[in-house]
């Protein structure tokens, strides 16, 4: 693999205008001098530091969890060494050797010693052992003794050691060059001399042997990734500068990745970025056929290229130039989608006429005829999906349109010329694909099995990651909302009432509130907490409550929903199946079977689906929900809990075969009669009431609001109710007791008590119906109680909620009762 497609300098000596942007004081941090052309890692500052080996005596660093706190060649001896971790760090030293250049201990001789054991460069150890015969100790004070002058630099491009001879290298590479030639390896002695790597010294990385104009992208990259935050480690910066002298290039991006392990990968295709990015503008990226989104302020790329008619092409480009500006955030996705579209309508062109479409002024409304057959034709053969079909249709309708009002078919633009039927009109647009899934939310029992295997997410990664996904499943708020929240994101109010306090970033409105149960709270205290502690040093008003391990030493950068989304599909692939109720046609009966569910449709945006169905369910109103999900309009809250007809048609029919008139009797209907007018019936002929339907004419034409008895419904022949009002039958019975024991004990009026207080006939009236409701559903079979269930969920979701006294607002299951409040 070539690295170099990530990338691509300016073609201008790019090596000279780099080393005008490197700043003086990054030189002076890594301690760079242009003539020895050594880096030198700063151990005190926080991209390059990390925890120092455990080993007394042992200064490395320790990168990596599994190591255990020992660097690599001290968890080697503690592998081999048969001890347990404690034992091994409570007596093992430091081990020994010769690290770095070791001069001869002669005063100011400067030749290098042939090591620790023979302090003496070699010229002075003859004159020791074979002339004086003395100790090494009177040696070095006898007063013949004279210091030698250096015999230069080691010939081994890389090395900045001083040579033991005059035509040889420093000592270790002298014995690196025995070794290769003894194992048959040295080959050609000056490439090896310029490709070899220099001898490794904790803390200190060589760019000598690399080409000016590759030494400067490296400080320019360098410099660039410090200042986006990005954690260095010095053995992989290490091994990247000696790869790029093994493969003597002249720029980095010849640099040829293939062999280069993960985590170097990784710093060739940053240092690349940076380099790509380098004299960037709109001015000089609009031009191309594949823009850097960096210049514009995006993620990524954004592909023209796929688009075969420069006239369409170039129009392409000015629309996005001009579309651009008002996009918030950093994603290209809608951009790039808009752009695909018309890539679609090129293809077609391309394949249909003659031409491939090159000539503006003879396409016309035939091509985009062609172009909607060709989508159709493309979703019946699966190749694309109805809600693409849809999505394609409807960007290059808004396209097309905008490119006519920006002025592109004037003189002199791109598309001049181009014919005024060549559009697309609003019946063009297919109808939207019918939801028959309300919208993407999770089954309970999905979503009771996630939570129990929530400490999972520990295990896989930052605690963090399990926080956010905690906090989405809790609020309901957009994956992106809850991985920006600042750290003091949590307020209590007068009545010391919790409140989340957010940026809807998707409608640009700021500071949010949404009220929050003490045991979500509870999780943001202990998450504020664990910040705390990691940033000590940080104002409050600059950390934020999720903030990334990566490229962040102060706490300011969030977690983000991509890597949220990551982790969190890591996640869940590796848990066990979710099996859930499904029912099944089986030799034309419907049985119910604990099937798997597909775990591709669990994702973090699916827990906001998933909020407003739990809340959909419980009762609340929809303009409730429409508050509570933070949307500007009512109709797209609806979207995330719309039930299809199809499904709505199903369920009616199971709850109505459990129908009741006032007296408990069951009303039963053939199948046939069912179909033919029920649902018409429910549509025209039928007002919701509370606790259950009403047929009086009167009143259904009145909305329900005109009921001659006075809405004592439970008493009234025209009133009927079903197992999908059981809950509210329920709550209208708990009601009813509450309201006579109040009364009892209230001081009023004879005449108003009387008046207001509920009758036993009502409360006896109500709970036979409760009993009666009950018991039925008690002699179903349990696959058959399933079935209901499932319908009278499906019914609930569609049903406006009615009320003849206060408001009230139910509140959805707690998915984790468990859980201690804060």
């Amino acid at each position: 693999m070539t690295v170099t497609a990530i990338a691509a300098v300016p073609t201008h000596e790019a090596g000279d205008s780099l080393a005008e942007v490197i700043s003086p004081e990054f030189l002076h941090l890594m301690g760079w001098d242009p003539q020895v052309r050594l880096l030198f890692i700063p151990r005190d500052h926080s991209q390059f530091s990390a925890p120092e080996c455990l080993i007394e005596g042992c200064n490395k660093m320790v990168y990596y969890a599994f190591q255990q706190g020992l660097c690599v060649g001290c968890m080697r001896r503690w592998e081999t060494s048969g001890q347990s971790i404690e034992e091994f760090t409570g007596t093992a030293k430091r081990y020994w050797r010769a690290i770095g250049e070791v001069i001869c201990g002669v005063p100011q001789c400067a030749r290098p010693s042939t090591g620790l054991a023979k302090p003496l460069c070699s010229s002075h150890q003859y004159q020791q052992r074979r002339v004086y015969k003395i100790s090494i100790e009177e040696f070095v004070q006898h007063p013949d003794v004279v210091p030698l002058e250096s015999f230069g630099t080691c010939h081994v491009a890389a090395c900045h050691r001083q040579r033991q001879s005059p035509t040889g290298y420093c000592p270790a590479h002298a014995q690196r060059r025995r070794n290769a030639i003894r194992q048959g390896t040295l080959g050609n002695e000056d490439h090896w001399r310029r490709t070899t790597n220099a001898i490794p010294q904790h803390g200190v990385i060589s760019l000598r042997g690399l080409p000016d104009r590759v030494v400067n992208e490296i400080l320019y990259g360098l410099q660039e990734r410090v200042r986006e935050g990005v954690m260095q480690k010095d053995y992989l910066l290490r091994q990247f500068c000696d790869q790029a002298r093994s493969q003597q290039i002249t720029t980095l991006t010849e640099v040829d990745a293939s062999s280069f392990s993960r985590h170097t990968r990784h710093i060739a295709s940053g240092f690349l970025k940076h380099l790509s990015r380098f004299g960037l503008s709109p001015e000089t990226e609009r031009h191309k056929d594949i823009w850097s989104g960096y210049a514009f302020g995006l993620n990524g790329s954004l592909y023209f290229d796929k688009i075969a008619q420069s006239w369409l092409r170039e129009a392409t480009k000015v629309w996005a130039l001009d579309d651009i500006p008002k996009r918030r955030g950093k994603s290209k996705q809608t951009v790039q989608s808009h752009i695909n579209a018309i890539a679609q309508l090129s293809d077609s062109l391309r394949l249909n006429r003659s031409d491939q479409g090159s000539d503006v002024r003879a396409v016309a409304r035939d091509d985009i005829t062609v172009f909607l057959t060709r989508l159709r034709f493309l979703n019946e053969q699966g190749e694309i999906s109805a809600y693409q079909h849809v999505r394609m249709v409807r960007y290059v309708r808004r396209t097309l349109s905008r490119m006519r009002t920006l002025g592109l078919a004037r003189p002199d633009q791109p598309l001049h010329g181009l014919c005024e039927t060549f559009v697309l009109r609003a019946e063009d647009v297919p109808d939207d694909v019918e939801d028959t899934e309300a919208g993407k939310d999770l089954p309970a029992e999905v979503m009771r099995q996630l939570c129990q295997h929530l400490d999972g997410l520990e295990t896989r990664g930052a605690p963090e990651i399990r926080t956010a996904t905690e906090l989405i499943i809790d609020t309901g708020r957009r994956p992106s909302e809850i991985c920006k929240l600042p750290y003091d994101c949590l307020e209590r109010d007068d009545d010391g009432n919790l409140t989340l306090v957010y940026d809807n970033h998707k409608s640009a409105r700021k500071a949010r509130r949404l009220p929050i149960s003490g045991e979500t709270g509870a999780l943001i205290t202990v998450q504020q907490e664990r910040v705390r502690a990691r940033f000590p040093n940080t104002p409050a008003d600059s950390l934020k409550l999720l903030p990334t391990a990566l490229t962040n030493t102060t706490g300011t950068k969030p977690i983000t929903a991509e890597w949220l989304s990551v982790r969190h599909r890591a996640w869940v692939d590796s848990l066990p199946e979710f099996l859930v109720p499904t029912v099944v046609t089986i030799e034309g009966r419907q049985v119910t079977k604990m099937l798997p569910f597909d775990k591709a449709k669990i994702f973090p945006y699916a827990y906001r689906h998933t909020y407003a169905q739990r809340h959909a369910d419980a009762g609340v109103a929809p303009d409730a929900l429409q508050s509570l999900m933070d949307h500007r309009q009512l109709t797209t809250t609806q979207r995330y809990y719309r039930v299809g007809e199809k499904r709505k048609r199903e369920a009616v029919e199971r709850v109505t075969a459990m129908q009741f008139d006032r007296h408990g009797n069951r009303v039963w209907r053939k199948a046939q009669t069912l179909l033919d007018s029920e649902h018409a019936r429910r549509a025209v002929g039928e007002v919701q009431v509370p606790y259950g339907i009403c047929t009086e004419p009167t009143n259904v034409a009145a909305g329900g609001h005109d009921c001659p008895a006075r809405f004592r419904c439970v008493g009234c022949e025209h009133f009927r109710t079903d197992v999908s009002y059981l809950p509210d039958l329920e709550a209208y019975l708990a009601d009813l007791l509450r309201s006579r024991e109040r009364l009892a004990a209230f001081a009023a009026d004879a005449w108003a008590k009387a008046e207001a207080m509920p009758s036993d006939a009502e409360i006896t009236r109500v709970r036979y119906l409760v009993k009666r409701v009950r018991e039925d559903l008690g002699d179903l079979t349990e696959e058959d109680r399933i079935q209901i269930k499932e319908a009278v969920t499906t019914v609930r979701r569609t049903r406006r909620v009615v009320s003849l006294g206060l408001p009230r607002v139910g509140l959805p299951q707690d998915l984790r009762p468990e859980r201690p409040a804060g």
